[in-house]
């Protein structure tokens, strides 16, 4: 009777030693799955704030570039991409196929900026205009802004892959519901990190 039981409670405490394990590994999961999506929510925030002052910049440069409506409309259609692209990652923040087409609406977006302030060379008023300055340096502290929000959500998205994919929690992982790896948000063309030259 006293093997028994000793058996009986070494089992019991072995299965309570697992089960804290298990509700460990659960719970770190989480905790970096919704540190990413909150990294993710900064970077949402700064990319709305970049879309909402690109009509601006397009309503002040339209008064200076009428024979420039084409490269205007291309703005605003990649602006319009880009919203786009952020929603569909918003709603689901490191899915692979999500991330990739938010970078590529950021970078056609930003090739289209940058033919903009090419063209706005041109035009010294335009250059001139306090509120195209103005915008223009909102527009670059933004940029700013989204590199280091990139950052801290692909460094968090760095931790919560590499933690799944050790042992013993890779184990687990697939169980739990967090058996695909997370996706960082890489722009091909640096889209982010390197904004538009601006020289107004």
């Amino acid at each position: 009777m006293g093997t028994f039981l000793t058996t009986l409670l070494v089992l019991l405490g072995v299965a309570v030693v697992l089960g804290a394990l298990i509700v460990g590994i659960f719970n770190k999961l989480v905790t970096y799955r919704n540190r990413y999506k909150n990294a993710f929510a900064q970077i949402e925030v700064q990319l709305k704030r970049r879309y909402d002052l690109i009509p601006n910049m397009i309503e002040v440069a339209k008064g200076y570039m009428k024979h420039e409506r084409e490269t205007l409309e291309a703005v605003i259609q990649a602006r319009n991409q880009a919203a786009g692209g952020l929603q569909k990652a918003a709603a689901n923040p490191g899915d692979a196929a999500a991330m990739q087409g938010l970078a590529s609406a950021e970078g056609a977006l930003t090739g289209t900026l940058g033919r903009l302030f090419a063209l706005a060379e041109s035009y010294p008023d335009l250059k001139a205009n306090q509120n195209m300055m103005q915008l223009s340096e909102e527009l670059r502290s933004t940029e700013n802004k989204v590199a280091f929000s990139r950052q801290a959500f692909n460094d968090s998205v760095t931790q919560y892959n590499t933690y799944k994919q050790t042992f013993p929690p890779v184990i687990f992982a697939g169980i739990f519901g967090h058996g695909q790896d997370a996706a960082l948000l890489e722009f091909d063309s640096q889209a982010i990190a390197e904004p538009p030259k601006v020289s107004f």
